[in-house]
């Protein structure tokens, strides 16, 4: 009972509480919160930390910025959120914060569309040489049977499509980048999505902030070819899988493209069957059916794989690479 005492008391003060309505909408940063409330930056961030403290505010630290959502998991989750329901829709106060919010969410997209449109001339052309998206994502949504499926993990996630197409069939997706600059594109994805259960965090692929099997599914999308090392990325996937987990990878077939790596970063051209069902062996996974999607040049493949429910050990992790 004394958590829950502590938690009321947290946010039965003003300040606390339009913070936890505010925070209910979305990752906000402490400058972007103290913009709305109108007040100083060290007061916000100690009611900031009083909330977190009684684990009504989650915090999630990307470089020099902090950001905080309402609290997901925990004993004080739900009541995070009655306590936010609770709040009446026609009120004055509330009003005006929510109004600030939607300035702050313009510029986001703003800054976001002109990023896109700064390098959409690089990824439209290795889009050119492959099939369309909307073919691999048909394929995709037929391989992640999404029944049952509580905790997906996108690891490279990039603009955020893939918690864009599954994060309405799951119960909670996160999206993991190296690129600070990209997750500000996701973010505005997903918050146009309305997708409050998705959420992305800047981490390194080859150390992912996430417990041993915690996840349901795992998904690799045109990441694995950035990687120094692609058994230690799939080794770490493999790691917070549940056992039964579905990882999927997604890359493209062996081809002789040098222009993608000398113009696009790709440090392998990419992967043969039998070098990728190696690395689910390594780590633990049983290699399942893999799909094809030839295009002109680039064919697209999807390799799957289900976590065994025994233990496994796998090599020791790098910590060089970056998730892109």
């Amino acid at each position: 009972m004394d958590f829950l005492l502590s938690a009321l008391k947290a946010a039965a003060e003003p300040t606390r509480l339009r913070l936890l309505a505010l925070c209910a909408h979305g990752e906000l940063t402490v400058s972007e919160l103290t913009q709305i409330l109108g007040q100083s930056q060290p007061r916000v961030s100690r009611h900031l930390k009083l909330l977190c403290d009684a684990g009504l505010l989650d915090r999630f630290r990307e470089g020099i910025w902090a950001f905080y959502r309402l609290a997901e998991r925990g004993a004080c989750a739900e009541l995070a959120r009655t306590l936010v329901d609770a709040i009446p829709a026609d009120d004055a106060t509330l009003a005006l914060d929510l109004e600030r919010l939607d300035q702050i969410k313009r510029a986001r997209r703003e800054a976001a569309a002109q990023y896109f449109r700064d390098n959409a001339a690089r990824w439209h052309e290795i889009r050119g040489l492959h099939v369309p998206e909307r073919d691999v994502e048909e394929a995709l949504l037929k391989l992640v049977p999404v029944e049952g499926v509580r905790d997906l993990l996108d690891v490279g996630t990039g603009t955020g499509r893939m918690l864009e197409l599954f994060g309405p069939r799951v119960d909670r997706a996160v999206g993991v980048d190296s690129s600070r600059e990209m997750l500000a594109v996701a973010r505005v994805n997903l918050e146009r999505a309305g997708l409050r259960n998705c959420q992305v965090r800047l981490a390194d692929m080859y150390q992912l902030p996430l417990p041993t099997a915690s996840q349901d599914a795992v998904i690799v999308h045109q990441v694995l070819h950035y990687a120094e090392e692609p058994s230690e990325v799939l080794g770490e996937a493999a790691r917070v899988l549940r056992p039964g987990g579905r990882l999927v990878v997604v890359d493209f077939a062996r081809h002789d493209l040098e222009l993608l790596r000398t113009e696009h970063a790709h440090r392998r051209l990419g992967f043969a069957d039998d070098e990728v069902s190696g690395w689910f062996a390594q780590a633990g996974l049983d290699a399942g059916p893999v799909v094809r999607l030839p295009g002109t040049p680039l064919t697209v493949t999807i390799w799957p794989a289900i976590r065994r429910a025994a233990p496994f050990k796998t090599a020791p992790l790098a910590v060089t690479g970056a998730t892109q």
